[in-house]
């Protein structure tokens, strides 16, 4: 299974600093050899650890400074370049122990912020972890520790401090390892020393990921809830026993931490606090690295958005996975049980995202099924996330995340994905493997195009007459059946001011076009016809033109052919005339079924003469008669509907 977690650093790169006599390249020729060198060179070579025999398995480059050997230039690039900087003092030289503060840590913060930048203008505090090292504790037979703790309250850089012996290698292979501790589990993103609390991120991100593990929404973990989510984080199962104990701290510090019997916000971030208190870092980096978060406490690039390969004439639809993880989510918030989502459940359902990935107010009600009281419905639900899904599938991608889905479907988001093979294999094969249609629906303005995209989301369409649509939602979508096959058609309301502006590529390519004209208005036609003259008649787009507003006078247009007679030049089916008082859906029907066989594109030839569905390639009985089938559906959508 895909168990995820966030990118870790390849190597941990340590420097060690401190003045001259302290101790450094004893330390470090005492872990390589485990043996204290009689003799110490000026400055040992850069050494490199294996990731084998490190307790992270991270590859470890420890590096030694000299003043003797190296400049001042030399130290400030060797800062740089660092991940974590010890500084090492004499444990029995208070001069080295004065030193920390009057020198290193001011040279280490101003290495760092001369070589770091701003974009909003203010100065970058940067930070470099790092470890204070009193070095040569045999020598003494008291502790610097708690004058070093003073000091860190000063710096909050300061990850750890240790006291250690190169000569008795006491505590030697421990000042290493809380060197590459520093880099890899951080303090300072989680814990405010001075305040002795959880950063506002650590806690923001720990909110998010109690939401996503709190499965009934109830605002509590139970024990189920509890043993998911160690099971994700830790791969291993939470013993009864640990659970008592770790529920009986929490009650004991946290008055309000456990609810009935189960763990609360509160409670949950008490815990992780204590970890960090107790030098835990790793435990509560673990969870935050699986549901992925980088060492800045932002979702990483690679967990919302993972490398998705769509072949050119692909397209990008919900996988069975994604729809069953998308209605599990819908039917958690539904608190009421009504089957639709009200604007406060809709926002409690966003709460784990940035922002919610769409206008609730006003892109729902425009674009999918709602309720009559404008609340998107389960069916409405899953249209919405189709449509996102085609038209914007990183967005998609990225939302998932957010939902928790690599976490509760313990792989990545990318199997949520079905990717459909290419579209001139489906011409080839003579059929569509898709489930879901684009249709652009392309007319002069005031033709009806608009009420006509509307009208696919209700039932009662002619509650939209005489409305006037004024919005940026320019995608409606709704599920049609095709052959008894659910199919969801996507219609794009192409918005041209002027019969001569261009169509750019993105608003002429599709599955299926419809070309709309006012047939109560005499000039109206004349736009469709130059529009089809000019970017459909040589193309394999299927094409319907469609005459609105039916219900009022059919005019005679004033073009040099009437739209029947253009249609039968061009081997087209006859104008489907529409209006929103008839309440008539076929055309919807009709398109997904001009989309579903795009081979057949000239319907028009078709129903003149049966033998050309023969010439089209159906060589079989069963594709012969599938043939017919959509020959025989499509003519009879082909009247006009009154």
């Amino acid at each position: 299974m895909g168990q995820y977690t966030a990118s870790q650093r390849k190597n941990v790169r340590i420097l060690l600093v401190g003045d001259a006599g302290v101790g450094k390249t004893s330390l470090i020729l005492s872990l390589v050899s485990e043996e204290y060198p009689e003799e110490v060179p000026p400055r040992a070579e850069e050494i490199t650890i294996p990731a084998n025999v490190t307790p992270e398995q991270v590859p470890t480059n420890i590096v030694d400074f000299s003043s003797v050997e190296q400049s001042d230039d030399a130290l400030a690039v060797e800062i740089n370049k660092a991940h974590v900087v010890c500084i090492v003092y004499a444990v029995d030289d208070d001069d080295s122990l004065d030193r920390i503060t009057s020198h290193w840590l001011p040279l280490v913060r101003s290495t760092c912020n001369s070589n770091s930048s701003s974009t909003d203008g203010e100065p970058d505090v940067a930070r470099k972890p790092i470890v204070l090292v009193g070095n040569k504790i045999d020598l003494i037979e008291y502790s610097t520790i708690d004058s070093v703790l003073a000091i860190m309250e000063d710096y909050p850089e300061i990850e750890s401090c240790v006291e250690c012996s190169a000569k008795t290698l006491h505590n030697i292979s421990e000042m290493f390892y809380y060197a590459q501790k520093a880099v890899l589990h951080p303090t300072s993103p989680l814990y405010i020393m001075e305040e002795q609390n959880l950063t506002p991120a650590c806690k923001k991100s720990l909110v998010r990921i109690f939401k996503i593990c709190d499965i009934d929404s109830d605002n509590l973990l139970n024990d189920y809830e509890l043993n998911l989510f160690q099971r994700r984080c830790f791969n291993t199962p939470l013993q009864p026993q640990i659970l008592d104990e770790v529920k009986s701290v929490i009650q004991k510090n946290v008055p309000d931490g456990i609810y009935n019997d189960a763990v609360t916000l509160q409670g949950f971030l008490f815990l992780h606090c204590l970890f960090i208190q107790r030098g835990r870092n790793e435990t509560t980096w673990a969870v935050l690295r699986r549901f992925g978060y980088n060492d800045q406490l932002e979702m990483c690039k690679e967990y919302l958005r993972p490398p998705l390969k769509i072949p050119p004439g692909s397209s990008t639809e919900l996988s069975h996975r994604g729809q069953q993880f998308l209605i599990a989510v819908f039917e958690r918030y539904d608190r009421d049980g009504d089957g639709a989502l009200s604007p406060e459940e809709h926002k409690m359902l966003f709460s784990t995202c940035p922002t919610p990935p769409w206008s609730y107010s006003t892109d729902i009600r425009k674009s999918c099924p709602t309720n009559d009281n404008g609340w998107v419905t389960l069916h409405g639900w899953l249209c919405r996330w189709t449509l996102m899904t085609l038209t914007d599938v990183v967005k998609t991608l990225e939302y998932l995340a957010y939902l928790g889905f690599n976490v509760h479907e313990n792989d990545s988001q990318l199997v949520a994905i079905h990717v459909t093979r290419e579209r001139r294999i489906d011409l080839a094969k003579r059929q569509s493997s898709r489930s879901v249609y684009k249709c652009h629906v392309i007319g002069p303005k005031g033709s009806g195009k608009t009420g006509l995209c509307r009208g696919f989301l209700i039932d009662d369409m002619s509650k939209l007459l005489g409305k006037e649509f004024k919005t940026n939602v320019v995608h409606c979508i709704n599920s049609v059946q095709v052959y008894g096959q659910e199919k969801h058609l996507i219609l794009r309301d192409i918005d041209v001011r002027h019969a001569l502006d261009p169509l750019q590529p993105q608003e002429v390519n599709c599955d299926v076009a419809c070309l709309v004209y006012d047939a109560s208005n005499p000039r109206s036609f004349e736009y469709v016809a130059r529009i089809y003259i000019k970017y459909f008649a040589e193309s394999k787009i299927p094409v319907m033109i469609v005459g609105t507003k039916c219900d009022l006078d059919e005019r005679r247009q004033d073009y040099l052919m009437q739209p029947s007679e253009f249609c039968e030049k061009y081997k087209l089916l006859p104008p489907h005339l529409f209006s929103l008082k008839t309440n008539k859906k076929e055309l919807y029907t009709k398109l997904a079924t001009m989309a579903a066989f795009p081979y057949l594109r000239q319907f028009g030839l078709m129903t003149e003469d049966p033998k050309v569905w023969l010439k089209a390639g159906l060589g079989v009985a069963a594709a012969t008669l599938l043939g017919f089938m959509v020959l025989k559906a499509i003519s009879a959508t082909g009247t006009h509907s009154r």
